[in-house]
């Protein structure tokens, strides 16, 4: 009896699985770029020093939001917008995966 219920509830669990999968959607003005945290609010985008806005957000590959003072590594491929003063306010951490497709080929919000 153990077994039967044993057996459904992995057959559920695997058959869920792949509803977990999700693309995530970028908006279409995000940009690509190669970012390296530096000291709050300062980043590197592309070889220049560039300002997260105060409300920035930064989701990372898990899609879940991290603190900028957080972050380590250089050049961490990134897709990002710019708000009307020029400054960062939102990061997407790509995954390999997304990294490799082309930035023009995303879904669009």
């Amino acid at each position: 009896m153990w077994a039967r219920r044993f057996l459904i509830c992995l057959l559920l669990t695997v058959t869920a699985l792949p509803a977990l999968a999700f693309e995530r959607p970028f908006p279409a003005a995000a940009k690509r770029g190669a970012m390296t945290p530096g000291y709050y609010p300062e980043i590197t985008m592309d070889g220049k020093t560039r300002r997260l806005s105060p409300g920035a957000r930064i989701w990372n590959q898990d899609n879940t939001i991290d603190m900028p003072t957080a972050l380590r590594g250089s050049d961490i491929v990134v897709n990002y917008t710019e708000n009307n003063a020029g400054e960062i306010d939102n990061v997407w951490i790509l995954t390999a995966d997304e990294a490799s497709k082309d930035p023009t080929q995303q879904p669009s919000q």
